[in-house]
Order: C-alpha cells, then structure tokens, then sequence
C-alpha cells in the first residue's frame, strides 16, 4: 500500500484529549449534566473535550430555533386572497415588458411562486394555498415541476419544522440567487415602488438575492444555460478563487525502442526513427505555469513498478490513433448477458487489462481482458522458498493452479454502485448501499478495509491518478476525500444541498469534482477543503463527471440527458452538446483530449469534437458580464451515434491507443 514520508492532507485537527471520546457519548452526558444544574462540572468536560454549544442542542431545541426563523420570516397578516391578485399582477407586468427585458424578469416568477406559497401555508390558509398552486404551477419552467410535485407534501405548518423535504429546506436557509442585468433591474423596482406592492417588495428583499450587472440583458439561451440550480444561478463571487488546473511534471522514465524501430540489417548501425512528438505528453514533460507545486499535496512516492508501467504507458502513447472528425474511434462493446442480480457499477483500468463490475447482490466481479489470467498469491510457506533477489519474483510469487478468467469478492451487504480500480491495478475500491467504502486486494483476492463514515448510502467512489487517496459521494450531502492507510477521512466536502452522486479526481490530484442532486457542480480544493468552484446549469441530478486529459475542462452529464463543458479557469459553460434522450451515466476523453465519448440510458454511444469546442471558445470574453459569455450549443459538435440493441451503457474507456471499449447490461425486451 503507497505511503508517504509525510502526514497527508488532514480533515480534522486532533487536539489532545479530543479524539479519545465518542462524541454522541459526550454530548449525551454534557446534557445530563446541564439538566442537573452541574455546571463547574459541565463546563471542564466541554473545554477538555472540545465540545461547542450547538453540539448540546437537542432536537427540540433546533425544532424550536427553526420555528423562530420561520416566524421572523414568513409571520404575515396580510389578506390570502390577495396573492393570487398580486402574482398575477407581476406576470401581467413582465408580459408587458420590451422582450429584451421579458426573458430576465420572468426568472423571478419561480422564487416568489414558492415562497407566497410557503407563507400561505406557515399562516394557516390551507385552502388558499391549495388554490394558488393549482393556478399557477403550470406556468414554471418544465423542469421545475418534479421538484414542485415534492412541494406539495408541505400542506401544514407543522410540515415546515423538521421536514427532510429538499427543497424546502433550500429555500428557508438559502437565498435564491438571480442574475440580472442593471435595467431590468430597474423595470422591476419602479413597478414595485410604483405600484406599492409591499408583499411582494419583501419576498424580493428577504428571500431573493439579486446579482446585479452592468451589460445588455442576457438571452434566452444564455438564462436556461446558467439556471436549474437548486437556489437559482451562482453568485459571482462563488467563482473568483484561481484554480491551478495544469498539470504535474511527469518524472524522466527512459524508453527502450520497440523491435520495429531498432530496424536494420547486417554491419550497418540501426537508425533510430524519430519518434512524433505527442502534444500531451509534451506538456507534462515542460514546467506548467497553470501547474500547482509538486509539494503542494503530498503525494506517494514512485516505485520501481510505477516507472515500469509508466515507460509502458509511454510506448503505448507512441502508436496512438489520432482521431478528429475524420478519423473516428473505434468502438468495442462488452455486454453482460444473463445477469440475474443486475450490473450495477463497471470501471476499466488504466492500462485497459481489467475490467471490475458491481452487481445490486452486494458482490463484485473481475475480468481479465487480456489472454493473461488472473492468479493469486501463493500460500506464506511457498512464499518463503522463493529468491527475493530473483528478477522475476514478482511473477514467481503468483500460483498457475488459481489461473481464471475471472475472479469474485463478497463482503457488501447492499447493492455496490461503484467500483475503482487503482492506477498500479493492486488495489479495487468499491462503494455500496450499506454506507461502506472497502478496499481490496487484487492479489490475493480479499478485503482488506472497511471504510466507515458515511451514515448512508455511498453512490460513487474513484481513486486518485497517481494512488494512495480517493474520493467517496454519498447521500448524506457530503464527499470524503480518504488515505487508503487512514481509517478516517482527511477531508470532508459539505455544501452541496441533496445527495453528492459523483465524484472525481483532477488528473493533478489536488482538486476534486463533485456532482449533485441539487442540479450543481462543484470544484474542492483538497489543500483547505475550500470549495472554488460552482457551476449551475443542469436542469436535474448529474451522475457523471470527467476531466479532460490536459485539466483544462471539466465535462458534466446527467439525468437531464444533457452534456455539458466547463471552463475551470472562469468556471464558465463552454459547450452545451445536446443529442441524448434520456440519462447520461459515463463520459470519457480520448487520451490526447479532441473527442469526448458519452453513453447512458437510451441505450447509445455518443461523440462530441472537443477540438471544434476549443477553437470556437471566446477566450475574450469577460466572465464576470454574463450577457458577454457565448455557450457553444451546434449540432455539428456530434461526430457520431451509435446504438446498442437494448443495452445500457454504464461504462466509457478509451485504451492508451485510443480504442473505446464500452460496458453495459443487456435488457431484454418486455
């Protein structure tokens, strides 16, 4: 297992005396006391164990605070009736702007919508609110009804305290961020002013924040592109931290030539050919300027195998297919057949010669895709008559009686959603519905930890490029960045406001991607734990993230069928590629990064032309005016199509000579 000569990045600072304690054991203790008036006694065990006063808080308390909150904002006195009255009167007003001012103004329609309903409910008028949803739901964005459909559940006051309701809760902590431009800003208070609609002027103060900018009015294209977010769009100063997106500097591996390049015949001294340069390659090899420090988050140290398989991997990149819009990839499928238990999860390694595979039974399964079989290690006795020194002990210490093409592993007690082979392909993470994260052993075939720390179900989880960390998503609303030699998480990523459902490394390891429920994306810092970056856009939950090869881009897709290209220097949308019918659930880069392959729930395979996406970009453009930013969305960005027969695609993988293998189970047809 990969260790570094330094402690890795730390989540929580154990202070001394505070980790020796359980802390739902502490705090059910600080409460006894404080119910018995002990305070000497309350106050030394809180400074000795590092305990603060929300921790003390009982459920009933925090009931009661929310109820508080609550009244503060939504206690209201005004007429019921009224409501309906004045919402229409707001849509009466934005119809009647200049089109150019129609299309922001009606962005503030959904907002109020939901909170004069949840006034209406807080205040007691049931019947009022019923009839005001009734009217007026239909008239909200399309992919804003599922979300109301969960709106309808409040219906009491009570329904407001404790609720799990996602979106309610959103909307009482958060303010709904808005972007508009400085005169549709200006239409909207004078008719407010004018007209003294004092109501709706308070929604607008109380519950709405509006990000104000100087420029012409954003389009149509450019207001759905930005929008779906949970609490609207993003505030500008969400995106304004720099990101060091380069890439690391690859350490000189030496290259031996391939026997059809030595070449020549009888006295004469071969010539070498001159190899092509690879512009990737190219770039890892020279200090990026955009690049972080190497030192920046500790990261293990290589081994003699980790250089192997590195000159390996650039041997391989030598005889890479170039591919651009007339040189298309080839595409080999595997299906799975006769899958009783359902294929859950699937992931390729690095080096294209494993294939792992999760099912809904809690177990999972290893492929061989290449003639070699898989083995595992000999018994310790053996294992002691072997020459250490031997040249080929790595392969001595392996048992030809275990050969198979395939290999089993038990241990989860739920459906495993995810699955991650490590870069040296010793190691297999899997993540599953009983709220673990375990890693094995490719070697010997077994578990060999058990990750606790979510309290829910864990839905994906992806080691790091060069090892040693990884990264799990689940329903409790946070990402964890892990050791695997740490049995405790060293970050914890909160902010995201519904369930995290992927997540992924930056290829230089010190950020990493995650996406949410709540329609967003967002970037973490793995040095602070800080997240830099939010991108709103997605109209519902994003199930799939990748980066491309060179950091540049992050690329997004999810159950909106939409697959979308971010720009992590602004944090800006780049490209919008349009063409899948149902969910995306995987997407990958060709290696040198001028395709991008995405697969998922309408049973196709599709490829984009990143190349065309980063020429027509308008690096020009300032991003923090909204009206200025251009979303590239053309049709001619898809290069191909092409459709299973009834198999789901669940996995992309483009080999190191840029061959896309895909993975999926086949359905039969009802």
């Amino acid at each position: 297992m990969a260790t570094t000569s330094e402690d890795p990045v730390e989540s929580v600072k154990k202070e001394p005396g505070s980790c020796q304690y359980d802390k739902q054991t502490l705090v059910a203790v600080l409460q006894f006391l404080r119910k018995h008036n002990l305070k000497g006694t309350e106050s030394l065990l809180k400074e000795e164990a590092k305990v603060s006063e929300d921790d003390l808080k009982t459920e009933e308390d925090k009931k009661t605070e929310v109820s508080q909150a609550l009244a503060a904002v939504y206690k209201s006195d005004d007429d019921p009736s009224l409501f309906e009255d004045l919402y229409q009167d707001l849509k009466t007003f934005i119809d009647s702007c200049l089109d150019v001012h129609k299309v922001e103004l009606s962005t503030i329609l959904y907002p109020v919508f939901v909170h004069m309903y949840l006034e209406l409910v807080y205040n007691g008028h049931q019947w009022n609110a019923s009839q005001f949803y009734s009217r007026f739901w239909q008239d909200q964005d399309e992919h804003r009804h599922e979300d109301l459909a969960r709106l309808t559940s409040v219906r009491q006051k009570e329904h407001m305290v404790g609720s799990d309701n996602q979106l309610l809760e959103s909307f009482k902590t958060s303010k709904f961020i808005l972007r508009m431009s400085r005169d549709s800003y200006t239409h909207l208070k004078r008719h407010l002013q004018e007209k003294r609609l004092s109501s709706l002027l308070t929604i607008v103060q109380d519950h709405l924040f509006i990000d104000v900018f100087d420029g012409v009015p954003r389009t149509q294209q450019q207001i759905q592109a930005s929008g779906g977010g949970l609490t609207g769009e993003v505030d500008r100063d969400a995106n304004k931290a720099k990101v060091l997106y380069g890439l690391l500097r690859e350490p000189d591996v030496q290259i031996a030539l391939d026997d059809d390049e030595e070449g020549g015949d009888g006295d004469e001294k071969p010539k070498k050919k001159k190899s092509k340069k690879d512009p990737l390659l190219m770039k890892k090899s020279k200090n990026d300027p955009n690049a972080p420090a190497p030192t920046r988050i500790p990261l293990p140290e290589l081994k003699d195998q980790d250089h192997r398989d590195r000159a390996l991997g650039f041997r391989e990149a030598k005889k890479r297919v170039k591919l651009d819009h007339n040189h298309l990839p080839s595409i080999c499928f595997y299906t799975f057949v006769n899958s009783f238990h359902g294929v859950t999860c699937v992931d390729v390694s690095d080096d294209s010669s494993l294939m792992a595979a999760g099912f809904s039974d809690g177990n999972l399964r290893v492929w061989s895709l290449t003639p070699q079989k898989l083995r595992s290690m000999k018994g310790v006795d053996d294992l002691d008559i072997i020459d250490k020194e031997a040249d080929d002990v790595m392969e001595r210490i392996f048992d030809d009686r275990t050969a198979t093409d395939f290999k089993s592993l038990s241990g989860h007690k739920g459906a495993v959603y995810s699955a991650s082979i490590s870069p040296d392909r010793a190691y297999l993470l899997s993540a599953s519905e009983d709220g673990t994260v375990r890693l094995w052993s490719l070697q010997i075939w077994s578990n060999l930890v058990c990750y606790k720390g979510h309290n829910f179900p864990v839905w994906d989880v992806r080691f790091s490029p060069h090892g040693y960390y990884f990264a799990s998503a689940s329903h409790d609303r946070t990402a964890r960045v892990w050791a695997t030699d740490h049995h405790q998480p060293v970050r914890i990523f909160a902010g995201h406001l519904s369930d995290v459902d992927c997540c992924r490394f930056h290829p230089n390891s010190n950020y990493v991607a995650t996406g949410s429920s709540d329609n967003s994306v967002r970037l973490w810092d793995m040095l602070n734990g800080s997240c830099v970056r939010v991108m709103t856009g997605h109209k519902s939950a994003v199930h799939c993230l990748e980066f491309s090869p060179d950091g540049k881009f992050l690329a997004s897709g999810g159950a909106d069928s939409q697959v979308l290209i971010w720009d992590l220097a602004t944090g800006t949308m780049v490209a919008q590629l349009l063409a899948h019918t149902s969910t995306v659930y995987d997407l990958c880069f060709s290696r040198e990064g001028t395709m991008l392959a995405s697969g998922g729930l309408d049973d196709s395979i599709r490829v984009w032309d990143m190349q065309k996406i980063m020429a027509e970009q308008d690096t020009e453009a300032d991003p923090s005016i909204p009206s200025n930013i251009t979303i590239n969305d053309s049709a001619s960005l898809l290069l191909g199509s092409y459709f299973t027969k009834n198999t789901t695609v669940l996995g992309l993988h483009f080999t190191r000579r840029n061959l896309l293998l895909a993975c999926g189970p086949f359905v039969a047809p009802s």
